[in-house]
């Protein structure tokens, strides 16, 4: 995650910025504005973008484009739905390339692994989880908070990996035992934080939940 300015090829970044451009303006597109017309969303949505460049900026890496750091998209599709979970991962990148912690070059292939990969996957899964597994709270905090983050954050593992083994940059045997067993390692601490937080929306705030009925989770009219 958050490849570093000259790791990839003209080819490479061309295209990420072709595929970029399409997903951002599809999410512009379908991003529910008028969320943000409340003051209470549009603070949470702000504060997110905040703690999500703090929790970005602790990471861990060996050598160049293999970083590893907690992610929030899971909890920001939970709270906002897919299109400005996008939107706001994509501030979370413009802060740290303001910050001089990201390069602009490779913006868009960073947009695509963590916000583009994170945010569908966890669309994904929560329409699974809607239309496979009954409405209920425990089934809502376990199967949306906690077990899409892991498997979330291992799916951007994945794609990264497969970026730069595609790319060459690093050879499969190494990226599979150096590389992507940590992602299952990070996978639960990133389900640990979603879910605490889902449950924490769901008991006290659960306007904060883009699909959380209250009426139907939690007996209230």
């Amino acid at each position: 995650m958050n490849l570093p300015d000259g790791l990839l090829g003209g080819g490479w970044i061309l295209l990420s910025w072709v595929l970029f451009v399409a997903v951002a303006l599809l999410a512009l597109r379908r991003a529910p504005w008028h969320v943000l017309a409340d003051s209470v969303r549009l603070n949470a949505f702000l504060a997110t973008i905040v703690v999500l460049i703090v929790l970005w900026h602790l990471q861990a890496g060996v050598r160049p484009g293999l970083s590893l750091h907690l992610l929030g998209a899971t909890v920001f599709t939970l709270c906002f739905g897919w299109a400005l979970a996008f939107i706001g991962l994509c501030l979370v990148l413009v802060g740290l390339g303001l910050n001089g912690f990201a390069g602009w070059q490779a913006f868009a292939c960073n947009a695509l692994l963590m916000a583009g990969v994170g945010v569908g996957v966890s669309r994904v899964l929560h329409r699974l989880v809607d239309r496979l597994l009954p409405q209920h709270l425990f089934v809502y905090i376990f199967c949306k908070g906690f077990f899409a983050a892991a498997l979330t954050i291992v799916a951007v593992g994945l794609a990264a990996c497969a970026l730069l083994l595609l790319a060459g940059i690093y050879d499969g045997d190494y990226l599979a035992s150096e590389y992507l067993p940590y992602f299952l390692l990070l996978g639960f601490s990133e389900a640990w934080l979603s879910g605490m937080i889902a449950t924490l929306f769901a008991v006290y705030r659960p306007e904060l939940l883009a699909d959380f009925d209250d009426a139907q989770f939690l007996g209230r009219k």
